[in-house]
């Protein structure tokens, strides 16, 4: 017999209780403004206050096509996607290798010296982290560019060239969450039957096969529902490190959608087109993490539904 939703409810209330401080924060600060999302059809000036929302002019899809058809269009997409591919390429398998290479160190006070140390530059705010590699490149007296100079060499303008500051994005990126996006595989690892490392031993095979046979396979379903929510982000390219790094200089290379929209919404006061912008942005990536969330299924692996 089936038990009614109410008797089930009254029967694990305290569980209930116990998720409701994150239901309520979803429902005020992530569905609850979404309600604002209207804007984005509408031609909405800054001086007409909450009220504009609903008395400003229907305009439907003008501000995607304005979006579409401008000028930075393409630029702004291809930084976007190239820097997110980038930080995905290099930044996603970065963790799951330190993980790996964590599990193979049998002495307990390395391991977690190592481990320790990782972990720190998560903790870090990134207008810190901003500081700390501003004065690490900087050409004037930076610690890289002195001991280039030193060697010999013309100092770099890594914050200014277009040649290289995607590269420091992605380097410094990947050095912040290493440490603590490794503790889920680390975790799973750690979850890993033994006996299939023993029976593997009695086999001949060595750590490298090991690795690549028992603990790689083991920990895939892990691997596999992070990449598909990694893909969720990939339009996302890291806002706060870019504004905080970037410079006109290197706006070929740097601008993003995130800091377009920045500045048009913030700066230039065009709420509406900002707010459009910012949509288009959020329905492709559903589109990306529904489509790899499908490739993983029919691949035979669990997806995130």
């Amino acid at each position: 017999m089936k038990t009614s939703i109410w008797v089930r409810m009254r029967r694990e209330k305290l569980y209930l209780l116990l998720v409701l401080p994150g239901l309520l924060y979803f429902l005020i600060f992530q569905y609850g403004p979404m309600y604002g999302v209207i804007i984005a059809f509408k031609d909405i000036s800054p001086f007409q206050g909450l009220s504009g929302i609903l008395s400003a002019d229907w305009v439907g899809l003008k501000h995607f096509r304005n979006f579409i058809d401008s000028y930075y269009f393409w630029n702004i997409i291809g930084n976007t996607l190239i820097i997110s591919s980038y930080k995905l390429f290099f930044g996603f398998p970065a963790p799951i290798i330190l993980a790996l290479l964590l599990n193979e160190v049998r002495l307990k006070v390395l391991k977690k010296t190592v481990q320790t140390i990782s972990y720190m530059p998560h903790f870090i705010s990134m207008v810190v982290l901003a500081g700390l590699v501003t004065m690490m490149l900087t050409a004037d007296g930076g610690f890289i560019n002195s001991a280039l100079q030193r060697l010999g060499f013309e100092p770099i303008m890594f914050l200014g060239d277009h040649r290289y500051f995607r590269s420091v994005l992605v380097i410094s990126g990947i050095w912040k969450e290493i440490g603590w996006s490794s503790i889920i595989y680390i975790a799973a690892i750690a979850g890993v039957d033994q006996q299939l490392y023993e029976a593997a031993k009695v086999d001949g095979a060595g750590r490298i096969r090991q690795m690549w046979n028992i603990t790689l396979p083991s920990i895939s379903f892990i691997m596999v529902i992070l990449f598909i929510l990694n893909i969720g982000h990939i339009l996302d390219a890291g806002f706060e490190q870019i504004f905080l790094l970037y410079s006109p200089s290197v706006y070929e290379v740097a601008d993003i959608i995130d800091t377009y929209v920045y500045r048009k919404g913030l700066l230039d006061l065009q709420y509406s087109f900002a707010s459009a912008v910012g949509l288009f942005k959020a329905v492709i990536a559903l589109i990306l993490v529904a489509g790899a969330n499908y490739v993983a299924k029919k691949l035979g692996h669990e997806g995130i539904w």
